[in-house]
């Protein structure tokens, strides 16, 4: 789709008062960005850093999401505004001239980032407290330094990077379980890693396995003195307004309250 496009070439004293030089995303890229963060047309996806807009475009040409790009050079955004004309987009896609540190994305489904190591980490904090838990984010060629990467796709001598936002568990947390006994979890939180521990009914138990991916949780739970033969319990659920909500088929059957942070 973009192989017939002309960009300026050369870096410019503009370039030179912009955070990032511009580097076209091949359309290869592209593809492969928006499948790893299987967007659909319920999504909304904001590309930082857009540049001539061709992964908003793409978005709402092919997957028919609503797109909204952001960079800081006039010159990109007159470049973007013209490909989504040009292939009859436009009313689905919106280009805003701004600073991408500080624009307002809250209410991203999807990121998608093509930006300097310095840039992605200076853009976390507000990716993990500003958008919903369960916004997916993808990352070409940069990862996001301590912040592990869900996902990490091979792409042509480059690597592809997804991260879902986590949900904000630490705490201490209780429900009921299918058999009437209450359990207790205090968790510890270091991006989507969880470690901590369980009660049954007071009685100190094993947390065997505890992990997340955005809003949903996973908490294997076994009593401490529980033979071969006992079973441990899984516990799935959905954070959501400051609760973690039993999944169908869980054996939580009351909503999880947060006790203490």
């Amino acid at each position: 789709m973009f192989t017939d496009l002309l960009f300026e070439e050369g870096f410019t004293e503009v370039d030179a008062e912009l955070d990032v030089i511009f580097v076209p995303t091949d359309e290869l890229v592209v593809e492969a960005m928006l499948k790893m963060a299987a967007v659909t047309r319920h999504d909304v996806l904001y590309d930082l850093g857009c540049g001539d807009g061709r992964i908003v475009v793409a978005a709402a040409m092919e997957r028919e999401a609503r797109a909204v790009g952001v960079d800081m050079d006039p010159r990109r955004i007159a470049e973007a505004n013209a490909l989504a004309e040009m292939v009859s987009v436009e009313h689905r896609v919106e280009f805003i001239q701004d600073d991408l540190l500080t624009v307002d994305f809250s209410d991203a489904t999807v990121v998608t980032l093509y930006l300097l190591p310095s840039l992605n980490v200076r853009l976390k904090a507000r990716i993990l407290t500003e958008l919903k838990p369960g916004t997916r984010i993808i990352a070409h060629a940069f990862n996001m330094g301590r912040w592990k990467p869900d996902a990490k796709r091979a792409f042509g001598g480059i690597y592809l990077y997804k991260w879902y936002v986590p949900a904000p568990v630490q705490g201490t947390w209780e429900w009921l379980s299918a058999d009437g006994k209450l359990y207790r979890v205090v968790l510890q939180q270091a991006f989507q890693m969880l470690s901590g521990q369980a009660w049954i009914d007071g009685e100190p138990a094993q947390l065997l396995d505890a992990k997340m991916q955005g809003e949903r949780v996973h908490l294997t739970i076994q009593g401490a003195d529980a033979n071969d033969a006992e079973e441990a319990e899984l516990f799935i659920s959905c954070y959501q307004d400051g609760y973690l909500l039993p999944a169908v088929g869980s054996k939580q059957v009351s909503a999880g309250v947060r006790v203490a942070e």
